[in-house]
């Protein structure tokens, strides 16, 4: 049996939880994956509602412009 095999079959699959790093079931019983508990998946909800995630991006002269001198 392959792994892909085995994937298929339903076996359980850990994986690190993004926010603590702890081992999360990665299968549907886990309601919470792919993170370990409610309260991990509500500290990276609260991350994205405060923004701190963000994409980097490059500035351009006229984005440090501001309204008067545009």
């Amino acid at each position: 049996m392959t792994s892909t095999e085995a994937a298929r079959a339903g076996s359980p699959k850990l994986v690190p939880c993004p926010t603590c790093g702890g081992d999360s079931l990665y299968a549907p019983s886990n309601d919470y994956r792919p993170f370990c508990s409610n309260r991990c998946k509500n500290i990276d909800l609260g991350a994205w509602a405060n923004e701190d995630f963000r994409m980097a991006a490059k500035v351009s002269p006229e984005d440090l412009l501001t309204n008067d001198e545009q």
